[in-house]
C-alpha cells in the first residue's frame, strides 16, 4: 500500500467538511514518511481520477455517493482495499430508517420512531422530536421540535436537502420521507471504534443541550470530556449509581453490537443518548466519521496514545474490499 488516495469533496451536502477531513488525513498520513499520499477531490461519482497504481484509499467522504456503497461498490470491482465498511453496511448506514430496522430487530435499543411525508400535518410521535432527512449527515437538516408550531419549519428543513440515492436505486427515494425520532433528555456520547475495537467514550456537552451543525462545527463552546471509564449511570436527582458495568463499558459493549449488527468493518462512529434513568439509545451508525479539528473518532483514538497520524494510519492498516 504504497501509493494511496485520499478521497474526499464529493457532492453531497457535506462536501466541506470531507474537504476538511480529507486535506487533515491526507496530510498526516504523508507526515508518516511511509506513503505516496495523492490528494484527489471528487467532482464526479466516479473513479476516473484515481491513479491506476494506487495501492488503497482512504475514504474521507462524507455521505453522498461515498458514503452510501457507491464508491465501495466501484472500489469493490477494482479489488482495491479501502477504509471503513463495505457496500452493504454502508448503505445500512447512510440510511437511518434501515438502520433502525436493523438495530430493532438484533435487539440493539435505539429511541422510538416514525416516518413523515412533506403533507404530514403533525408528528407522528408526542413532542419533544427530532425530525431528520434519513440519508444526510453533519446535523444537515436536522431540527428538535418541542411545539407544534414548530413542526413545518422542521419538516421543511428535513426536505431541502439533497436526497442521497443508493447504487440500486440512483434516483431520489420517492415518495419522500423524513425520520421522526422521539427525543431522548439526558446526556450524548459517541464511541469511536477501528477494527473492531471500542476507543474511549466521549460525551458531547453542547450549549443549550442541542448538538446540531454549528455547535458540532463551528461553536468552540461545546465541550468533550472523556467519560469516566468507572462512572456509573445515575438517574437525575440521586446520587446512587445504578448496580452493573459502568456507563462507559455499557456504551462500549452496546457500540459494538450495533457495530456487528449492520455488518461493519475498519472504521465506525456510533452515537448515543443516555436517558436520566440510564438508559442508552443508539441513534445513528457513520461509516466515514470526520477528521475536521472539532471530529471525535481521531480525538479518542489519540486517547489511547496514538497521534493524530497515528490514528488515521491505524485506520488504513485494516482497509479492505469485499470479496
Amino acid at each position: 500500500m504504497k501509493k494511496i488516495a485520499v478521497l474526499m469533496g464529493g457532492r453531497s451536502s457535506e462536501r466541506e467538511v470531507s474537504l476538511a477531513s480529507g486535506r487533515n488525513i491526507a496530510e498526516a498520513l504523508a507526515s508518516l514518511g511511509t506513503y505516496d499520499v495523492v490528494p484527489i477531490d471528487l467532482t464526479e461519482e466516479n473513479l476516473d481520477a484515481l491513479p491506476a497504481d494506487v495501492g488503497a484509499v482512504y475514504i474521507a467522504l462524507h455521505g453522498g455517493w461515498g458514503e452510501n456503497g457507491g464508491v465501495q461498490a466501484a472500489l469493490n470491482a477494482r479489488k482495491i482495499p479501502y477504509t471503513g465498511p463495505g457496500v452493504l453496511a454502508s448503505q445500512i448506514a447512510m440510511d437511518k430508517v434501515k438502520t433502525k430496522m436493523v438495530l430493532e430487530m438484533k435487539g440493539v435499543p435505539t429511541a422510538v420512531w416514525g416516518l413523515a411525508n412533506p403533507d404530514t400535518p403533525k408528528s407522528p410521535l408526542p413532542l419533544p422530536v427530532v425530525v431528520k432527512p434519513p440519508c444526510d449527515g453533519s446535523s444537515v437538516g436536522i431540527s428538535k421540535v418541542t411545539a407544534a408550531a414548530d413542526w413545518p419549519a422542521a419538516l421543511a428543513a428535513a426536505f431541502q436537502t439533497p436526497k442521497t440515492p443508493t447504487p440500486q436505486s440512483p434516483k431520489p427515494q420517492t415518495p419522500p420521507v423524513a425520520l421522526v425520532e422521539a427525543f431522548i433528555p439526558g446526556r450524548e456520547f459517541t464511541v469511536g471504534i477501528i477494527d473492531g475495537e471500542a476507543l474511549p467514550v466521549i460525551e458531547i456537552v453542547a450549549k443549550g443541550g442541542w448538538y446540531g451543525y454549528d455547535e458540532k462545527y463551528k461553536s468552540d463552546e461545546t465541550r468533550y470530556p472523556f467519560l469516566d471509564a468507572s462512572e456509573r449511570a445515575r438517574p437525575t436527582g440521586t446520587g446512587t449509581a445504578i448496580p452493573g458495568e459502568s456507563l462507559a463499558h455499557k456504551l462500549q459493549r452496546l457500540a459494538l453490537d450495533a457495530y456487528a449488527a449492520v455488518g461493519c468493518r475498519g472504521v465506525t462512529r456510533v452515537d448515543f443518548r443516555v436517558s436520566p434513568l440510564g438508559h442508552c439509545y443508539v441513534l445513528e451508525l457513520n461509516t466515514s466519521p470526520g477528521f475536521t479539528t472539532h471530529s471525535l473518532v481521531p480525538k479518542a483514538g489519540m486517547k489511547t496514545g496514538l497521534s493524530f497520524a497515528g490514528v488515521c494510519d491505524r485506520i488504513l492498516a485494516c482497509a479492505d474490499y469485499d470479496r
